[in-house]
């Protein structure tokens, strides 16, 4: 049988002889003067064994950018660059973040700092460049006179593009699949597992953002992943009450999950629907309201197009080399199944904006169209909702109010419910 043929069955679950004639036409798709300066980080309740950065300071010399973390106790580390765009990153054992840090520091050959949980264990920094660097020294520093913490210190130095390239080694680098590689070299992705006629349907929430990629930032210093993770809670909460739904977060901590991470996740759980929640922030404050968002390759509006590319970009923002792709989410893209999850994706997606405007205040034109790469599992109907604008007071104070956001939480679930008993009714005999 045809390999693409063997994965459009698997993917929709039905008999590959009705979709063989389709086989040949299916594309197998495949990082100032020295200064303290502090980081936007929300509260953490920290573990009496888990070291804490408390404090993080950039000084600026002639030859050099010196960034140091303060720590309360020693963790182990290491360094590397990244291209397209030039970072430096720093992995080291998982620590916590002092509430008091704000404003992320910068300066000298450091444009930008993010920080957070990177994966479960291992926290991540990323340093922005103004171009390409090398990591010249780094080492910690044990306490010592009058320094009580251990400090983390990484120097880092221009150098020219050839020498980048010269020493660059891509992290954790993967063999990649070339588009002339024969079919039968792809490989097929996964089944999802099989759902029992009795079984409750199972809805993944997918809270944006987390850990290292903290998303927007609200005018009052309030990160959107935080924000996004206290309704996904919500909504959970407001899914189960119903008794009809079994539900899944992709995160349910601050820790940053791959965009194709969180498409693996909804896809090995087998989910039923796949919803993305984000909070978004521009430089109008006066815009307000929400919007949900399916998946397509052309943007509906200039405005949907460039969000896409902004969230598109999670993975770059947390320090991930985008060159080692997901061969199950990005190499193998099934248009015809993907185009009816779309339909699917854009029935929810009505179904949502009619019940979130009983509540809320909508965006114009609210169901919106682009390319988000969190939308591209080719088997469960996706939607990405934009719960507001953090740069709106209105919005913000909206989001961050409990029982807002219990009323939002209440409207889509109301609209998950409608949706499933639509798929009910049509599978009537």
């Amino acid at each position: 049988m045809c390999i693409v043929t063997g994965i459009y069955a698997l993917i929709r679950r039905v008999p590959a002889a009705s979709v063989a004639m389709l086989a040949m036409a299916i594309p197998v798709c495949m990082a100032l003067s020295l200064g303290i300066v502090g980081a936007t980080i929300a509260p953490t309740t920290a573990n009496a064994a888990t070291p804490q950065v408390t404090g993080v300071r950039v000084g600026v010399y002639p030859a050099k950018t010196r960034i140091v973390l303060d720590v309360d106790s020693s963790v182990t580390f290491k360094s590397f660059v990244l291209q397209q765009p030039y970072r430096v990153v720093l992995d080291m054992s998982e620590v916590t973040w002092s509430p008091k840090l704000r404003n992320p520091p910068k300066g000298g050959l450091v444009t930008g700092m993010r920080f957070g949980l990177f994966r479960p264990g291992s926290s991540r920094v990323v340093l922005d460049s103004t171009g390409p660097v090398r990591v010249a020294k780094a080492f910690i520093i044990p306490p010592s006179g009058k320094y009580r913490s251990y400090r983390l210190v990484v120097d880092i130095a221009k150098t020219s593009r050839q020498a980048f390239l010269m020493s660059y080694k891509r992290p954790d680098r993967k063999p990649e699949i070339k588009a002339t590689s024969r079919p039968a070299s792809v490989p097929v992705p996964f089944k999802r597992p099989p759902a029992r006629p009795d079984e409750k349907k199972l809805i993944v929430i997918d809270p944006g953002h987390g850990g290292v990629d903290p998303g927007a930032m609200s005018r009052s210093g309030v990160w959107e992943k935080h924000i996004v993770l206290a309704f996904a809670r919500e909504l959970r909460q407001s899914l189960l009450a119903t008794g009809k739904f079994r539900v899944r977060l992709t995160r349910d901590r601050d820790v940053f999950i791959r965009l194709r991470d969180r498409i693996a996740i909804a896809r090995r759980a087998g989910a039923d629907l796949f919803i993305s929640v984000h909070a978004d922030s521009i430089g109008n404050s006066r815009v307000r309201g929400t919007s949900v968002y399916t998946l397509s390759e052309r943007a509906s509006d200039k405005e949907a197009g460039a969000l896409a590319r902004k969230e598109n970009k999670s993975d770059l923002i947390a320090g991930v080399d985008l060159d080692d792709q997901s061969n199950d989410v990005v190499n193998i893209l099934i248009d015809l199944a993907q185009r009816e999850t779309m339909n699917e994706s854009a029935v929810f997606a009505r179904k949502l904006v009619d019940e979130l405007g009983k509540t809320r205040k909508l965006l114009r034109n609210t169901h919106r169209f682009a390319g988000f790469a969190v939308l591209k599992a080719p088997d469960i109907p996706s939607v990405l909702v934009e719960l507001g604008y953090l740069s709106n007071r209105s919005d913000e104070k909206m989001l961050r109010n409990p029982r807002q956001r219990k009323r939002m939480a209440a409207a889509m679930s109301a609209a998950v419910k409608r949706y499933f008993e639509r798929q009910q009714a049509l599978n009537r005999p």
